[in-house]
């Protein structure tokens, strides 16, 4: 894992933040607020993320450790702040931080046209020998791809930021220094630096000691820039932030799965082999249906399993980590989850074993989700038995705690603790599946007094959220090493803003937190938790670069083309940060709104293919199919939702062709198959221009 540390040891970098005690004040002509940045007044922690609002800490893998203070952080419509205190137990920035800043006169898309920045449509001129937005990576040198673009949901210009986000997420513990220069209005006029800045670019000297202090360190950042051919006076504004370590990102869930698993006396979790005793159950319910009563399932098996709880209040929601000196959770006792099963009538076939699957269920849902349509059909179609448990922290039960968190962010971390008991949860479940003592011991999983499952491996299989926070799920598994993740994507803090999803929770979010140029800030800090449940968090280790004691995986990602929940762009970040191969060829041409629609991505189009993949499914434009609209046009390219058409959100895992995909690669040595002939893979009832 590359941390970045020899270019960050060669600067002692300084925290601009003035020490809680202090009082604003106007200091050589700039206001000078506790935990603020002065190169950015618009809002306290912007620039963002931000170097200035951590501080030196030897015990971290990156020798920082973010120092947000509680007074600079948004507040709620009560002016509660949010407590940043669990945020400041990380030692760097999210590694899908979307960077922020007020640049007055760029609130526009004609003044991004104007300043030739890179968009998501063209996101290659990030490259331009004198492109306006650059970051580079303080260490190598190398510009990181990025593109921007103007939050367009304040309906006042003055509210409208700049949001440059990672076309592939920051690498772990590394240092980057993001530069703005030549910036143009609407109109064409260059857009001068602030007072704040020009102090530090056009050596202005002050009396006052915080300015001063961390004077060294601009000068150090301005001699970074020009070794890339950047001059200190084309720039409107710079900065540097440092991304958090793999510790600081997964070291929780990896302590807890680890004393879990070694608690059944299985320590070696890398090796795919199953040691130890199983995961203790009890099945409360097996229900056998005729085939006149359900033609795919055979027995829908339901029970409880015991697992080690991490969280106070016993593990229900609300609870939090208990942490011990280290800052790594303390076991709190056991806690039940509930589990449910679906065996498929093809199993019942002389010789026949099916093969075990998680299954990871959609938004806020529940292990139930394993009765639609399209998973039974996967089952009985591919004999596969799936079992499923509530993805802990983010299903039907947490929903009064997560309406108690959009009224004060200072909850969050009840939530995104809980989402890595609710990955525990998950392991637990899937080694029940697998151990020869487990699931097909119980005379529920037999027939003829044998086991129904084939427990050489296990496999994992989700939707929506299941894609989401599967692809967690993925990079910590110790017993499956084939995934597929169902229209997923990464991160929330750009997702939400483009998803139909997230309207019922603006309604509730946005009049507590009700100032417009806070939104995009209190979505980043909550990404500071949310990584830890989610892919984002994970993605550098889901594939290729495994977390320690892990094995490596492989994953499958199917893409619904113009998804009004999960938005395209946010599954080619994924595709892109995990090294998944997109097939070609991938969408029809003129399809997609972007000039470039596969841009940093490599692409596969012989087969077999034994790699991560990336494949879209598409239902093709609007039209009318026997008096009725159907199909759906590509999305926006700004941060708002598709709302034309029909939601292609399903259409993938309807597709027998999808599912026979799937089956394919969910194997012992599976791989992708070609299921859609020489064009691209379409769902629905499109077959084609």
């Amino acid at each position: 894992m590359k941390r970045g540390l020899a270019a960050v040891a060669a600067v002692a970098l300084v925290a601009v933040a003035l020490p809680a005690t202090a009082s604003a004040k106007r200091v050589a002509g700039v206001n000078v607020k506790p935990g603020c940045d002065l190169v950015d007044p618009a809002v306290c922690l912007f620039p963002w993320p931000n170097d200035a609002f951590t501080k030196r800490d030897k015990s971290t893998a990156t020798g920082r450790r973010l120092h947000l203070l509680r007074s600079a952080t948004p507040r709620n419509k009560a002016g509660k702040p949010i407590d940043p205190t669990d945020m400041n137990r990380a030692d760097g920035f999210s590694p899908g931080s979307m960077l922020l800043t007020k640049v007055p006169g760029l609130d526009s898309e004609r003044a991004l046209a104007r300043s030739r920045v890179a968009g998501q449509t063209d996101i290659g001129r990030y490259l331009a020998p004198k492109a306006p937005i650059v970051v580079i990576n303080a260490k190598t040198g190398d510009r990181h791809p990025v593109w921007a673009e103007i939050d367009v949901n304040p309906t006042n210009p003055r509210e409208r930021v700049l949001i440059i986000r990672p076309a592939r997420n920051f690498e772990e513990g590394q240092r980057y220094i993001v530069a703005l220069r030549n910036l143009k209005t609407a109109r064409g006029r260059t857009i001068k630096a602030g007072r704040g800045f020009r102090i530090y670019r056009d050596r202005i000297r002050t009396r006052s000691k915080a300015i001063e202090r961390r004077r060294g360190h601009y000068e150090s950042i301005f001699r970074s820039l020009k070794r890339e051919g950047i001059r200190r006076k084309q720039l409107y504004l710079a900065w540097d932030f440092t991304v958090a370590s793999e510790r600081s990102l997964a070291g929780r869930i990896l302590h807890i799965r680890d004393d879990a698993f070694r608690a059944l006396g299985d320590r070696n979790l890398r090796d795919l082999k199953v040691q130890g005793r199983s995961p203790a159950f009890t099945v409360t319910s097996a229900t056998d249906f005729s085939p006149a009563q359900d033609d795919r399932v055979a027995r829908h098996v339901e029970g409880t399993l015991t697992v080690p709880c991490y969280l106070t209040n016993g593990c229900a929601p609300g609870g939090r980590f208990a942490l011990d000196r280290r800052g790594l959770p303390r076991r709190m006792g056991t806690t039940t989850a509930r589990f449910v099963c679906n065996i498929p009538r093809s199993v019942l076939d002389p010789g026949v074993v099916a093969r075990p699957a998680l299954y990871g269920h959609g938004l806020l849902g529940d292990p139930d989700e394993i009765d639609a349509g399209n998973v039974k059909a996967m089952g009985n179609e591919h004999r596969f038995v799936f079992c499923a448990t509530a993805w802990a922290g983010f299903s039907t039960e947490d929903v009064p705690q997560v309406v108690k968190a959009l009224g004060d962010l200072s909850l969050f971390n009840t939530l995104s603790d809980r989402m890595q008991q609710g990955y525990l949860n998950m392991l637990y479940l899937g080694r029940a599946m697998i151990h020869p003592q487990g699931f097909g011991s119980n005379p529920a999983f037999q027939k003829n007094g044998q086991s129904l499952i084939d427990g050489r491996r296990l496999f994992y299989d989700g939707n929506s959220q299941g894609g989401i926070m599967g692809g967690g799920l993925t990079a910590v598994a110790p017993d499956f090493d084939h995934a597929v993740l169902g229209v997923p994507g990464m991160n929330y803090s750009t997702l939400l803003q483009r998803s139909v999803d997230f309207d019922s929770y603006a309604a509730l979010i946005y009049p507590n937190y009700p100032r417009q140029l806070d939104r995009q800030l209190f979505l980043s800090l909550i990404q500071l938790l949310w990584d830890r449940g989610e892919a984002d968090g994970y993605a550098q280790h889901m594939t290729t670069d495994p977390l320690p004691n892990t094995p490596r995986h492989r994953v499958l990602m199917h893409v619904a083309f113009g998804d009004h929940q999960v938005a395209n762009l946010t599954a080619l970040n994924m595709a892109r940060t995990i090294g998944a191969r997109v097939r070609v060829p991938a969408l029809d041409p003129g399809r997609s709104p972007l000039r470039q629609p596969l841009f940093g991505l490599r692409t596969f189009s012989s087969y077999p293919y034994s790699g991560s993949a990336l494949v879209w499914w598409d239902t093709g434009p609007v039209r009318t199919e026997n008096g009725e609209t159907v199909g759906t046009p590509p999305p926006p390219v700004e941060n708002v939702p598709p709302r034309e058409g029909d939601d292609p959100h399903s259409a993938p895992r309807s597709m027998a062709t999808a599912r026979q995909q799937k089956s394919d690669f969910l194997r012992i040595g599976g791989r992708v198959v070609n299921v859609c002939g020489a064009g691209p893979c379409y769902a629905g009832t499109w077959t084609g221009p």
